[in-house]
């Protein structure tokens, strides 16, 4: 009997806590991510609450004396509940692999133990408390009752399953902060062994994971660089980079540094010490977590406050100790918080200017202007005035460093596309503007206006929307529908998120109704875009690839 209750519990539970612990590793083990996941899962909820109404029901059914077998209606019901929720939870192809680490291997370990306590205990106990029982005909009650307590015990465990991750992350906290304050004491030991290396901060609401390859590219004329690889760009990341990848001959470590919380780009700091800060620019995006913009401007220029932290600790003079920021953005402009530091862009003032910009179908060219007044023209082979701006930045950054403008003009021709940062990739008459990456304001304008450069095509957008944008997330895929309605000749939308802000801003700037799609999954607006019949050259817009964890 017991054995017959343990074969579904154990198949929801092996299965939904698979499921969960990929959600809670997408969401970084935070808790907050988390449980947007476990709001947007409504069917699965209900499913868990489900078995434990219809098990009540079912019990209290076994009292009744009527004409309706509530108990076997019930019964029926919750087979179905079960089977249901197994077929939910069954794995299937996620755009990002739950991969088990070393922490999903403990927080495994912890559901063990926490499913012992829940399911084994309680039954031990009461055949314990039972067997020892002389009132009572124990020779009956001890064989039965543990079998009720386990049923018991199980319908009350599948009900809660969807919080035993979070319970079993609150449970391990101690000992993963154990772990990685290990990691991180070794980084920083290995940093102290390197002390001629230069660090060089990279932070930004976006542009800084571009800038990143680009400057690494460019500092690679003349010095030996270690950059963080990919989006490695969280604390723990960034040590992992630090142990397994830099070695001695290593010059200067170009160190990305993302930030979804308040002082997040303190804690990273806290660990490299940078000399040197870009701050590519600050605008609206995680505003969920970030909750306003005053708390985003404050953590951005964390990166700068370590490096005046630096210049005033170890004495030395400002030039060893740069603050580069992008004088063009609207945000950074108004809350100049260091007068130090060198300006980037291509509006007038800037410390380091482009001018003479001219977009061709073999990339771009445009003419850099240094402080000291010298001049250079510029190649690429990429697109955009994003692409210039970020461009310039690594060029500035380069060349305060040493490096002459002469020499970087050869690597600023052998640039190339960030993967899933407007990358460019053509297939016949098909051009896919990949921007997979991106999910801020900011940057899907940006993505837009490089798409309305490319002429006589036919222009198509695909797009789940923008998230974690808080209260202002509406009114900003809202807008976002607004200026895809200005450019592109259909629209489709993927899954239903955003969809209606995003339909509701392209209709109301006039977009024809029967150009615009909404598709349930990324593969069926895929399989769209390509159905189309255009007629021309088609180019498509990929904005934003949400991870399985936005519903």
């Amino acid at each position: 009997m017991i054995l017959l209750c343990t074969l579904p519990v154990l198949a929801i539970m092996v299965l939904a806590l698979r499921y969960y612990s990929h959600m809670l590793q997408l969401s970084s083990y935070q808790f907050q991510g988390y449980f947007r996941v476990l709001r947007s899962e409504k069917l699965k909820m209900l499913l868990h609450v489900m078995i434990l109404v219809l098990s009540v029901f079912a019990i209290a059914g076994l009292d009744m004396r009527n004409k309706v077998p509530l108990t076997m209606i019930c019964g029926v019901l919750l087979l179905a509940d079960i089977v249901w929720l197994v077929v939910l939870y069954i794995p299937r192809k996620a755009k990002k692999k739950f991969v088990v680490t070393s922490r999903v291997k403990r927080l495994f370990v912890t559901y063990g133990i926490l499913s012992i306590l829940i399911l084994v205990v309680p039954p031990v106990i009461s055949k314990l408390s039972y067997g020892e029982t002389s009132e009572f005909n124990s020779a009956d009650l001890s064989d039965v009752a543990p079998i009720l307590v386990f049923i018991m015990m199980a319908v009350i465990y599948m009900a809660i399953l969807p919080l035993i991750p979070a319970l079993a992350n609150l449970i391990n906290k101690p000992i993963e902060l154990r772990i990685n304050k290990y990691y991180i004491d070794d980084a920083k030991r290995l940093l102290r062994e390197h002390p001629n290396l230069r660090i060089i901060g990279i932070t930004g609401s976006f542009g800084k994971t571009s800038v990143k390859y680009y400057l690494t590219t460019l500092l690679s004329e003349g010095f030996s660089v270690l950059m963080t690889p990919e989006s490695y760009n969280t604390p723990m990341g960034i040590v992992r980079t630090i142990r397994e990848h830099l070695k001695p001959t290593h010059e200067i470590f170009v160190c990305e540094m993302g930030a979804r919380h308040l002082h997040d780009i303190k804690e990273i700091t806290d660990i490299v010490h940078p000399d040197d800060g870009i701050l590519t620019s600050i605008g609206y995006q995680h505003l969920e977590t970030f909750h306003s913009l005053d708390n985003i401007i404050s953590t951005k220029y964390e990166l700068l406050d370590a490096v005046d932290e630096k210049m005033k600790t170890t004495g030395e003079p400002a030039k060893k100790h740069l603050k580069f920021v992008n004088g063009d953005n609207e945000i950074i402009r108004s809350n100049m918080k260091y007068q130090d530091a060198i300006t980037y862009g291509l509006l007038e003032g800037n410390d380091y200017r482009a001018t003479d910009i001219k977009v061709t179908s073999g990339g771009t060219t445009f003419v850099v202007t240094a402080p000291d007044g010298e001049s250079c023209e510029f190649s690429t082979k990429l697109v955009g005035r994003h692409n210039v701006e970020n461009i310039v930045g690594a060029i500035a950054a380069a060349n305060s460093l040493g490096i002459p403008m002469s020499k970087l003009r050869i690597a600023v021709r052998r640039l190339a596309s960030v993967p899933h940062r407007l990358e460019l990739n053509k297939h016949g008459n098909v051009s896919i503007l990949d921007d997979a990456y991106n999910s801020n304001p900011n940057g899907a304008k940006v993505a837009l206006e490089t798409l309305s450069l490319f002429e006589n095509t036919v222009k198509i957008l695909v797009t789940p929307g923008m998230v974690e944008l808080g209260a202002k997330e509406d009114e900003y895929n809202k807008e976002f529908g607004r200026q895809a309605a200005a450019v592109c000749d259909y629209i489709i939308t993927v899954g239903e998120k955003n969809s209606a802000s995003i339909k509701a801003g392209a209709l109301e700037a006039g977009f024809d109704p029967e150009r615009l799609f909404v598709k349930n999954t990324l593969s069926e607006a895929t399989a769209l875009m390509y159905e189309i019949d255009a007629g021309r050259e088609k180019v498509i817009l990929l904005e934003n690839d949400l991870p399985d964890n936005y519903k």
